[in-house]
């Protein structure tokens, strides 16, 4: 029973900041690449920031600068901290973790208003 749970979604306005975070369960997590996606409405679900499991990230152009993605293998939690956030940064974000399987959070809903 893998269990990857978000948290720390909410509305807030335009220049604020959010962190979220993802605690998993079921898995080895050390061993697992993570990352946060989106999913704005009308939209395809993209990738937000990924971290493997040696610790290198990456980061969509559109948030490079602005969010940080970091892990704590002592609590199998992922975190993205976003700053300076925008409008069109609203979207439902999910907890990603990769290995020979994928496997994906409810998902946690982060609404910027300008």
């Amino acid at each position: 029973q893998v269990q990857l749970v978000e948290s720390g979604g909410g509305l807030v306005q335009s220049g604020g900041s959010l962190r979220l975070s993802c605690a998993a369960s079921g898995i080895i997590f050390s061993a697992y690449a993570m990352g946060w996606y989106r999913q704005a409405p009308g939209s395809q679900r993209e990738s937000v920031a990924t971290i493997t499991s040696s610790g290198s990230t990456n980061y969509a152009d559109s948030v490079k600068g602005r969010f940080t993605i970091s892990r704590d293998n002592a609590k199998n939690t992922v975190y993205l901290q976003m700053n300076s956030l925008k409008p069109e940064d609203t979207a439902v974000y999910y907890c990603y973790a990769g290995r020979l399987k994928a496997y994906w959070g409810q998902g946690t809903q982060v609404s910027v208003s300008s």
